[in-house]
């Protein structure tokens, strides 16, 4: 046996020993972090581009930077997929938007998209054993070009982005289906003012309407989940946003479908870990977008941060993991992209797995004792545990490289792949 796995393994039994004393087994932890899968999201490989050739990317939305090897086709983008899912322990979901769509050429507009156009990523994520989510694209289109989509004063442009969203469902439908994973397809529209509106009701209402038509469509909920996306405030898009964070929350519940929060699509000062709680008090499920807002929305790469990892405590103490689907909304074009994804989906993981192992009946014994100092200094001294080695024993059980060895590959990948392109 190798000197590394020796060390390896050997500290994982220590870290076993020491949690055991506080009531946790971290071989069951272990095999329950295997069962969570984080949706990776496919459009840090090639900058939010897309297959459609869109020459700008619109809706708010900016990609900075310009690090060599970007995906400029579906194939190199499943193959750098590939190659990151390969960096990351456990089987998880690749999460695509509808201008990912391989049409062979043919024009195809959104609202006329099919399953077939998404049949390669379907067969790819079946031979990895991978679940797909799916995002209808309200941006980067002519349709789009005002800053209205499905909140739009022209019925006909209505119409059309209606017509888009009952097709995504039902591409989302088929990924559940053909995948045996149920895929969250998630609706999030970019429509607002840049400046102070005359009437924000009548673009509110407009976006109920064509969210009613949209999820009237019959498709299996086995399937396909349904979620809405809301945000503070976008570029062209700073003094109104038509789907605001209570809109949203008003029609999830009512219509009891799942809410999405976006972890950059709120004041700064606001943190969605906080919220999970309250919104999970009137939802049934609840889809987080985990990214990291540098003074906005500017969606970094996820860091190993305070708000990360009681992110994930919120999930863990709240005993909410079947509750809860988490996703990754970033992108980075001033790094490699393939260890942006290596990275964030990492560190996603290490959050979780440190939740899991805290001693939560404990902590909340002592809350409900009235005994905070108790859970004050636990939950200090749980910060200093050897999380990291059972991490390390993580990787190792999923013949996954171990600390930043997963850097090395990444740079010989670069080497042979990416600079040649």
């Amino acid at each position: 046996m190798p000197d590394k796995q020796k060390m390896i393994e050997s500290s994982y039994e220590q870290a076993k020993v020491l949690y055991a004393k506080r009531g946790v087994d971290t071989d069951r932890v272990l095999d329950e972090l295997a069962k969570i899968r984080v949706s990776i999201n496919c459009w840090q490989g090639d900058d939010v581009r897309g297959f459609e050739g869109a020459e700008e990317l619109t809706g708010g939305i900016q990609v900075t930077g310009s690090y060599p090897g970007a995906a400029r086709n579906p194939e190199e983008l499943r193959q750098d997929l590939e190659k990151a899912l390969s960096l990351i322990p456990g089987k998880h979901k690749v999460n695509i938007h509808a201008m990912y769509a391989e049409t062979k050429g043919v024009k195809v507009d959104r609202n006329e998209l099919k399953p077939e156009h998404f049949q390669n990523w379907v067969d790819w994520a079946k031979r990895l054993g991978i679940g797909l989510d799916f995002n209808p694209t309200y941006f980067s289109h002519p349709l789009s070009d005002d800053g209205f989509t499905l909140s739009h004063q022209d019925p006909k442009i209505r119409r059309f982005w209606i017509e888009h969203g009952i097709a995504c469902r039902r591409i989302g439908a088929y990924f559940g289906r053909e995948l045996g994973i149920p895929c969250v397809t998630n609706i999030w529209v970019p429509d607002g003012y840049k400046d102070l509106p005359a009437d924000r009701f009548a673009p509110r209402r407009r976006l109920m309407e064509s969210l009613d038509q949209i999820l009237a469509a019959d498709i299996d909920p086995e399937h396909n989940i349904d979620a809405v996306e809301s945000k503070l405030f976008g570029i062209g898009s700073e003094s109104y946003v038509v789907g605001s964070n209570e809109f949203y929350l008003g029609y999830a519940v009512k219509n009891k479908i799942t809410l999405c929060l976006d972890a950059g699509h709120f004041h700064p000062t606001e943190m969605i870990s906080d919220k999970i709680s309250a919104v999970l008090t009137y939802v049934d499920r609840l889809l987080l977008h985990v990214s990291r807002p540098v003074r906005w929305d500017s969606d970094h790469v996820v860091t190993f941060d305070d708000e990360l990892q009681r992110i994930m405590e919120e999930i863990v103490r709240g005993k909410v993991a079947d509750r809860v689907f988490i996703a990754l909304d970033f992108f980075d074009g001033s790094i490699n992209r393939i260890a942006a994804w290596a990275i964030g989906t990492r560190n996603t993981l290490k959050a979780l797995l440190k939740a899991m192992l805290e001693p939560g009946e404990i902590l909340k014994e002592y809350e409900a004792k009235g005994d905070f100092t108790s859970r004050l200094a636990l939950m200090e001294e749980l910060k200093a545990y050897p999380w990291p080695a059972v991490w390390d024993y993580y990787c190792l059980r999923h013949n996954v490289p171990v600390r930043d060895e997963w850097l090395a590959e990444v740079k010989v990948y670069e080497q042979e792949v990416l600079l040649k392109r």
